[in-house]
């Protein structure tokens, strides 16, 4: 669904991502995981079409086309949907307004999704004014299962949240990759999640995340370049163990 190709982002002028690979097939989840500052925000960023990160070389994927060019509202329009990892206040707009625009014209039910986010008291404030950093992050899920996006970009999806609402929200975004799948009398849950055509890149720097969502596959991103990939809960383990410096000895 998402194939990125040798992509270096520049980003003021300085060059921030050099030469990523990354495919990320339908239906699956991946986790890019890495210290403060090594890119990764840039590259989620650059995936949604932001024009402050430059691309200087390599191209973008989605679903067989090049997007490497396209603004972020066709991005949009396309199937790809973000998750902020520090949400805008946007005074004078209801949350409410924000969710059904993000439903694209499609009829849905506002009420119900926020429901599902225990976050239905919120709906008639002003986007994100005095919203703690886990009501911030319940409303970036509410519009995200509004526009029901193919490519879901979770950018530190845990960060200012505590433990419970970790949770709620882990709950959310496998609803959120699983909302188009129908239980069938037999099948385990794995063997849904197989048939799943939606999919996800999660940023996180932590992984607390990674303890509700399962990802398929895991990747460390160090000062602009990946150096591992493979198991997400054997990276973490590592990573929880040794610190990111162990890993970042794959660049020396």
């Amino acid at each position: 669904m998402l194939k990125i190709e040798k992509l270096k982002v520049e980003v003021g002028g300085k060059e921030v991502l050099h030469g990523i690979n990354l495919h990320l097939p339908r239906g699956k989840v991946h986790a890019l995981m890495g210290p403060n500052g090594s890119g990764k925000t840039t590259l989620i960023m650059t995936v949604m079409g932001f024009s402050r990160y430059k691309v200087t070389q390599g191209r973008i994927y989605f679903k067989g086309k090049d997007i490497t060019d396209l603004p972020v509202h066709e991005r949009a329009r396309m199937g790809i949907g973000l998750a902020f990892q520090r949400p805008p206040i946007v005074r004078g707009i209801k949350t409410r307004q924000l969710v059904e625009m993000c439903a694209g014209g499609r009829e849905v039910d506002v009420e119900a999704i926020a429901g599902e986010l225990n976050f239905t008291e919120f709906l008639d404030r002003d986007v994100n004014l005095g919203f703690s950093g886990g009501e911030m992050k319940r409303s970036e899920l509410v519009q995200l299962m509004a526009q029901n996006p193919e490519l879901v970009l979770l950018d530190e999806p845990e960060s200012g949240v505590d433990l419970e609402n970790i949770s709620l929200l882990g709950r959310a975004i496998n609803r959120l990759l699983e909302r188009d799948l129908k239980p069938t009398e037999g099948k385990s849950l794995k063997e849904l999640r197989a048939q799943r055509k939606k999919s996800a890149l999660i940023i996180t720097h932590t992984g607390h995340i990674l303890q509700y969502v399962n990802a398929d596959v895991g990747y460390v991103l160090i000062d602009g370049h990946i150096v591992c990939s493979g198991n997400p809960k054997e990276i973490l383990r590592t990573v929880e163990r040794y610190g990111y410096e162990e890993c970042a000895k794959c660049l020396r």
